[in-house]
C-alpha cells in the first residue's frame, strides 16, 4: 500500500470531533509566519543547526527554540544532536509541498485573505 493511501486511510480514521481537532492543531502548527519560514529554510538547506535557524529567523534563540520545539513536537521536524549542536530537518517532504501549495493559493486569493476579518494575526 502506498504511503498516500495509508495516510488517506488514517485521515478517514480521524473522523469525529477528535479528528477535526487534530487536523486543526496541525494547521495551527503551520499557522505561524516564523514556523513557516523555518520550514521553508529547512526544506531549502536540508538540515541546519539551531544557530543557523536563529540567524535565518532574526529572532532570539529562545523564541526560535520554542518554534522549533513546536515543529519537533508535532512531528514535522526532527532533531539530531551531535556534540553541543542540534541539527534540524523536515521529516516529511509533503510539508514542503503543503507550504508551496499554501503560498500558491494565497497568491491566488491574496486580496480576500488580506480583507478577511474572521482570522486574526497569530498569537504567541
Amino acid at each position: 500500500m502506498s504511503p498516500t493511501a495509508t495516510h488517506q486511510g488514517a485521515v478517514r480514521d480521524l473522523g469525529g470531533e477528535t479528528g477535526r481537532e487534530l487536523v486543526a492543531k496541525f494547521f495551527r502548527a503551520l499557522g505561524d509566519p516564523t514556523r513557516l519560514d523555518l520550514l521553508a529554510f529547512l526544506m531549502e538547506v536540508g538540515e541546519a543547526t539551531g544557530t543557523e535557524c536563529v540567524e535565518r529567523a532574526g529572532l532570539s534563540q529562545g523564541r526560535v527554540s520554542a518554534h522549533l520545539g513546536c515543529l519537533v513536537n508535532c512531528g514535522l521536524v526532527s532533531v539530531r544532536r551531535q556534540g553541543r549542536f542540534a541539527y534540524y530537518r523536515v521529516v516529511d517532504e509533503r510539508v514542503g509541498q503543503l507550504v508551496s501549495l499554501g503560498r500558491g493559493m494565497t497568491a491566488d486569493h491574496a486580496a480576500s485573505i488580506a480583507a478577511c476579518l474572521k482570522v486574526g494575526p497569530p498569537t504567541g
